[in-house]
């Protein structure tokens, strides 16, 4: 059985490193650029960079000992994430960044074709995205799980507020017949269309209460 190690010099292997650092950045970019802004944090991003290199490490040191292996899996099975992933989006790129880190140590040019892929698959959807609300039309309905990328606002009153009823970013309204409240909440991407919508309730002498929460 051939090793890995015999395929590359340290130097090679050094570069390739490189290689996935960069791969995993820019599938970072990606994410950002098609509006996920929960990828723009300092632990998000050093996860993009390390998780490649780190399992491309991994993957050569045990490719040819199954000794090895065997013992490499019982030790990493203990170490989990214990942060609650957010999104499933958020879970299928953490499996791209192993894969990609696999990829490098095996044959880079495979990383770096997934890595293609992933980001055209994320410009293509963010794309008709922005297409539809330019239409003033929804490709993608705003989800109450995915609520952390986007804006959220929840307004309370004692009638119906008909600007709100027929808004198109209204994710959920109720009726809460214990106080007679009238209960709304929207969620959308543009911060400016959320601040003119509060703007125009404050103006209402019915609401009880306005609760905003902007997107990070």
């Amino acid at each position: 059985m051939s090793n890995l190690t015999d395929n590359y010099s340290f130097l090679e292997f050094f570069l390739l490193n490189i290689l996935s650092i960069f791969l995993g950045y820019s599938l970072k970019l990606a994410l950002e650029k098609a509006k996920q802004k929960w990828v723009s944090t300092f632990h998000q991003t050093l996860s993009y960079c390390l998780l490649p290199s780190i399992t491309s490490i991994i993957t050569l040191l045990i490719s040819s000992n199954i000794a090895l292996s065997l013992g490499m899996i019982g030790a990493l099975s203990i170490v989990r994430f214990r942060t609650p992933v957010k999104s499933p989006l958020e879970l299928v790129m953490f499996f791209a960044l192993i894969t990609i880190g696999i990829g490098i140590a095996v044959n880079y040019k495979f990383s770096i074709l997934l890595s293609i892929i992933i980001i055209l698959v994320l410009f293509t959807f963010s794309n008709l995205q922005s297409f539809y609300k330019k239409k003033k039309q929804t490709f993608f309905p705003n989800s109450y799980d995915e609520g952390f990328s986007n804006n959220i606002l929840e307004v309370k009153s004692m009638i119906k507020i008909e600007i709100l009823e027929v808004n198109e970013n209204l994710e959920s309204y109720y009726f809460n017949k214990e106080d007679n409240s009238f209960n709304y909440r929207l969620i959308m991407e543009d911060k400016a269309e959320l601040i003119n919508i509060k703007n125009k309730l404050e103006g209402i002498s019915d609401i009880n209460s306005i609760d905003i929460k902007y997107a990070l």
